[in-house]
């Protein structure tokens, strides 16, 4: 007999991205709140894709084990790479990024990762749909981020390329030829 566990997770009352206060020779321009909150948004997203893929790296098995862990590492290190450029970025338009556990954990919208072994199969399905849940939070506030900031819409923009290849990739191992037309 097993039991499940429910858990349910409450951001801290502090949670999110915050402004701070210039200083000294600091100038220039200054996220608003909602780009702040927009940015919070894909921030919180790209570091569960990460610890989701490790997750997934981790306690994938099956046909196509080592290609799929070796492609689940390039995913990994984007996402945490893409992260650490969100959160530079926020703090450049003098934001405070907020990544805590629990932060991400009560914010994030991608669903939660299975535990123990997983199938590569469904490996491909559950990574493909973390990265295009992730595309998503991006999609859905490209414009208001572009309409406040172009210059971080652009780092979205080349977020979201290497994202959109990345699931591309993945699904292409569970797919089967287009049947031919004559």
């Amino acid at each position: 007999m097993t039991s499940t566990i429910e858990r349910t997770v409450e951001a801290p009352a502090d949670a999110g991205a915050a402004t701070t206060r210039r200083q000294n020779a600091e100038r220039g321009f200054t996220a608003s709140k909602t780009l702040t909150d927009d940015l919070q948004k894909v921030l919180v997203d790209l570091i569960e894709l990460h610890l989701q893929g490790k997750q997934a790296h981790w306690n994938v098995v099956g046909k196509n084990f080592r290609d799929l862990h070796l492609q689940l590492d390039e995913i990994i290190d984007a996402a945490r790479e893409f992260s650490d450029v969100v959160a530079e970025r926020l703090r450049a338009l003098h934001a405070v990024p907020d990544g805590r556990s629990d932060t991400v954990a009560a914010t994030t919208t991608l669903p939660e990762y299975p535990n123990g072994e997983v199938d590569t199969a469904e490996t491909v399905d559950l990574i493909t749909t973390r990265l295009e849940a992730v595309v998503g939070t991006m999609r859905d506030v490209h414009d208001e981020v572009d309409e406040a900031d172009p210059t971080s819409a652009d780092i979205l923009h080349g977020i979201i390329e290497k994202l959109e290849q990345f699931a591309w990739m993945v699904s292409a191992e569970n797919r089967k030829p287009a049947k031919k037309s004559h």
